[in-house]
């Protein structure tokens, strides 16, 4: 139902003119370089190898993400399809003007993050028909090097780390990419579209006081959540925060030690986030990105003190099983998940 044609129509009109950017080093042999530097820090070991690494155009990033977004939108696609045909009358004009906006919102949202997105670990969560990548979108590399004014060696290399951390951990730790495939699934069979009508049959609006109200406790993310919804959303950005904070941990402890020009790289790129105007604010919390960047900082907080109590050995325990994930509770708290940890035994999975 959803016009994916469109999507990328407009993704295309929201990435805008592009140049081809010319980088001045082999990406390739970076992050081949760097690929053992990263296996010796996390002490993780691939079941296969490291995809090689692609540069790519922005309307190329969009476009590869949008196929991932089609294949796990599909189901809630259909459902809603289906309730549409119950519409009476209506359901034709219905089922066009609700395929055309879901695929202009996804065609806009993927466009705005394809301008500012460095690099990527593509992985579908939903089936592993579909081959692992990992790329780099080469006229953002180019600007951030200009813009931050950094060394363009050690900003590519410090980038290769993170995303290569994200290889080993979805490539190194066997459940990981299961579980959150789990929660996506359990998450996405959830959503439903109710199609509810006034008094005289027509579609009604949603309740504008509701939703302003959902939106100041958690972005559009929040609208229109279950109880249920709330908690698997709960598990899922608490896991993903550890994910993502394990890779900012990682990028930092080799950057220091590999990179010649690594002082100042962490200032920068904090400078590079929190640098934006107020609509582009305004425009992050509509999209839900904010929550991006409090996964960073949450889950770096978290690696942090983990590893200043128990190394690296002792932070690696959050891949031994699924149970051994923090809650969002402990991830707030990590010398709660630490007590637990050393108070249960709990089996290795690696």
């Amino acid at each position: 139902m959803v016009e994916w044609s469109i999507a990328r129509q407009v993704a295309r009109l929201a990435v805008g003119s592009e140049e081809l950017a010319e980088l001045c080093l082999d990406l390739r042999e970076l992050c081949a370089e760097m690929e053992l530097h990263v296996a010796g820090c996390t002490q993780l070991e691939l079941s296969a190898p490291a995809p090689r690494a692609e540069l790519v155009s922005r309307r190329e990033w969009a476009e590869l993400n949008l196929a991932g977004l089609e294949r796990m939108l599909d189901p809630v696609s259909e459902r809603l399809d289906e309730r549409l045909a119950f519409a009476g009358p209506l359901a034709g004009a219905l089922r066009l003007g609700a395929g055309a906006m879901i695929a202009a919102e996804a065609g806009l949202v993927l466009g705005y993050v394809s301008q500012r997105v460095l690099g990527q670990y593509e992985l579908s969560l939903l089936g592993a028909e579909t081959p692992p990548r990992l790329v780099f979108v080469a006229p953002n590399l180019d600007r951030a090097v200009r813009e931050l004014d950094v060394d363009a060696r050690s900003f590519f290399g410090w980038i290769a780390i993170h995303e290569l951390t994200h290889v080993f951990q979805f490539q190194g730790v066997p459940w990981l990419r299961d579980h959150l495939g789990g929660l996506t699934r359990e998450y996405l069979a959830t959503v439903d579209v109710k199609i509810r009508g006034d008094a005289r049959g027509l579609p009604a609006l949603p309740d504008l006081s509701r939703l302003v109200e959902a939106f100041r406790h958690g972005g559009l993310v929040a609208l229109a959540q279950t109880r249920q919804q709330r908690e698997l959303m709960e598990r899922m950005n608490a896991a993903m925060a550890v994910v993502e904070g394990y890779s900012e941990y990682v990028m930092d402890a080799l950057g220091e030690r590999l990179l010649p020009s690594y002082e100042g790289l962490r200032d920068a790129m904090s400078r590079r986030r929190q640098s934006r105007s107020a609509p582009e604010r305004i425009l992050q919390r509509l999209l839900g990105l904010d929550l991006k960047l409090r996964q960073y900082e949450q889950g770096r907080s978290f690696c942090d003190l983990v590893v200043a109590r128990e190394g690296m050995t002792g932070l690696n325990r959050v891949w031994s099983s699924p149970e051994a994930l923090p809650s969002a509770a402990e991830l707030g708290q990590p010398e709660r998940w630490l007590e637990r940890i050393r108070t249960r035994s709990l089996e290795p999975a690696l």
